[in-house]
């Protein structure tokens, strides 16, 4: 009977690994194979790609055999998480063209589903050392728990908390009572003055003296008692707690050693069987601690299953399922570049050697562009930016509207560049050509003296006429240079917007930013707690067009020198 078990176990891992490679079900005979394999940060998914993402889009909503609540459907049972997936075009040695497909993180609880590949690694393994591990720290934190709960020390820290109040009050108390006491040695000793001769003047001023260093040092022994009183309560809590802070550390410590062994076990090949721990690609080539869930995205355990199968990759997409996180933008069905804090330093290695599209990044893409000037006198100009053109220099790019107006105005004085648009973003910045004149504008925005307001066409139909937005945003640290929605660390944003038309599914709008925060009215209008609709050409937050269709149309500011209120204005191309 074992013997059957185990076969059929194995039987299951068999089947497992056999159908990960999936064969298209349509034709592609039409579709021509890439040349080179798509940059995975940065691309428009290849047709094959698209082919393979509906088929397994398809199989999600038509499949039986597990049940994960993507928030598609209301009445669904269990917590609403949406979910990453991947594919991967892949070659077989017989020179078959089909895909494989991967999620992220785990799906349905579990780590392997068939028809996905596996983990590069699986924790979850029940006789695995993660596993283990956790159970040690799970005592450990039972111990604390039973600890932390006594009797005893819950009193001793109520108690703590009731004679702080009690010392306070006390002290509040003597204190005041000392400054009666002061007003009235104050007033006889005014009285005297006037009614006592000099010899009876000299006895009341020494009674007085007496009475002002007895009610200090009143003040002081309660200080003190009260001091002592309330150390030696903490004490007796310190001397319950020691062995709490010494089972926290030895948690700590167990918890490190058990995240460095499972970076230790994260193991990833590339076409030329080398293989990396998450330890070696991050600490050592980059110098930095893993992040929390590296190795877990669909797009390492894509390439890791094809370089262990033989499977040559032509191109990789993935895309978003289900309903959005509360902080990510995410909309369902879109495509989405793989991210950056956990899967660049992993891809890197990963994919050496393998011929891939140019980094656009490393593209210049203000090349061939010019900057229109709007106004200019001897103090400042106003500009029009072209959409794709940084408004200052990059890490890999210097071409930007700053290196241009150095040039252009190279006697100009100070920083030049008074405010940022996004390189994506089109229209009007202001230019400063000495230190005064920059600073006083920046004093301007500072004070939201200068106004701005855009103008953008959003991939949707807003049913409200005007409305505004406030959502505090944060960089993501593990995917810049996106921005997060986040109430507890995120910086206040507040947009107030304005319906211009609805037309063909889509409406013109504008916003008028009071703050000026990165990626401001993208995030706003993208949100679904904002506007619900990307921008077109959204790149990040939306779907990818010929350009970002975002512009800022008009600004309004005091001029430094003459005081002249300034009004200038540029339509949008679009």
């Amino acid at each position: 009977m074992n013997h059957c078990y185990f076969c059929s176990v194995y039987f299951y891992l068999f089947l497992l690994n056999q159908i990960c490679f999936t064969n298209f079900k349509e034709s592609f005979d039409s579709f021509q194979l890439p040349d080179k394999f798509n940059f995975p940060f940065y691309y428009t998914p290849d047709p094959l790609c698209i082919l393979a993402a509906k088929e397994l889009q398809e199989s999600l909503i038509n499949q039986s055999l597990w049940k994960h609540n993507f928030g598609l459907t209301e009445g669904e049972d269990g917590l609403v998480i949406g979910k990453m997936f991947g594919v991967l075009v892949v070659q077989n040695r017989e020179g078959e063209i089909g895909y494989l497909s991967a999620f992220s993180g785990k799906l349905a609880g579990v780590n392997h589903l068939p028809n996905f590949v596996p983990p590069v690694f699986d924790i979850l393994e029940e006789s695995g050392f993660f596993k283990q591990g956790e159970i040690i720290i799970s005592e450990i934190n039972s111990k604390i728990e039973t600890l932390e709960n006594r009797e005893e020390l819950i009193d001793l820290k109520q108690r703590l908390v009731n004679e702080k109040a009690n010392s306070i009050k006390q002290l509040e108390e003597i204190k005041q009572q000392a400054q009666v006491e002061k007003a009235a040695r104050k007033i006889r000793r005014e009285k005297g003055k006037i009614e006592l001769t000099e010899a009876e003047l000299t006895l009341l001023l020494i009674e007085l003296g007496k009475e002002s260093v007895q009610k200090h040092y009143a003040v002081k022994d309660c200080m003190n008692f009260w001091k002592a009183h309330l150390s030696n309560i903490t004490a007796q809590i310190e001397h319950l707690e020691e062995e709490i802070n010494s089972l926290k550390d030895e948690r700590k410590q167990k918890s490190s050693a058990l995240q460095n062994q499972i970076f230790k076990h994260y193991n990833f090949l590339n076409q030329q069987g080398e293989t990396k721990n998450l330890t070696d690609i991050f600490q050592k080539i980059h110098d930095i601690k893993p992040p929390a869930g590296a190795g877990e995205c669909a797009a390492p355990k894509l390439l890791q299953y094809a370089f262990s199968h033989d499977l040559k990759p032509i191109s990789i997409a993935e895309f978003w399922w289900g309903q959005s996180p509360d902080s990510e933008i995410r909309k369902h069905g879109n495509f989405y570049p793989a991210c950056r804090g956990k899967c660049e330093p992993i891809l890197s290695h990963m994919l050496q050697g393998i011929e891939m599209d140019e980094n656009p990044m490393l593209i210049n893409p203000a090349f061939g562009k010019e900057l229109e000037t709007i106004y200019e006198d001897d103090y400042l100009v106003v500009i029009n930016k072209p959409a794709e053109f940084l408004s200052v220099p990059g890490k890999n790019i210097q071409d930007s509207v700053y290196d241009r107006m150095k040039l252009k105005y190279p006697e100009a004085k100070g920083p030049l560049i008074v405010h940022r648009l996004d390189m994506s973003t089109s229209g009007l910045m202001l230019i400063s050509k000495t230190k005064e004149v920059h600073k006083n504008l920046q004093r301007q925005f500072l004070n939201r003296i200068v106004k701005k307001q855009y103008v953008a066409l959003l991939d949707g139909i807003i049913e409200e006429e005007e409305g505004v937005i406030e959502l505090p945003l944060r960089v993501d640290l593990e995917n810049r240079p996106q921005q997060l929605v986040c109430f507890e660390h995120g910086k206040r944003a507040y947009t107030k917007w304005k319906v211009l038309e609805r037309l063909n599914g889509q409406t013109r709008i504008q916003f008028f930013p009071i703050t000026g925060r990165t990626h401001q009215l993208r995030v706003h209008a993208a949100h679904p707690l904002g506007l619900k609709c990307a921008i077109v050409g959204d790149d990040l937050y939306g779907v990818k067009a010929d350009r970002l269709y975002l512009h800022a149309e008009a600004i309004e500011f005091l001029h430094p020198i003459t005081k002249d209120k300034m009004a200038v204005r540029v339509q949008a191309e679009f």
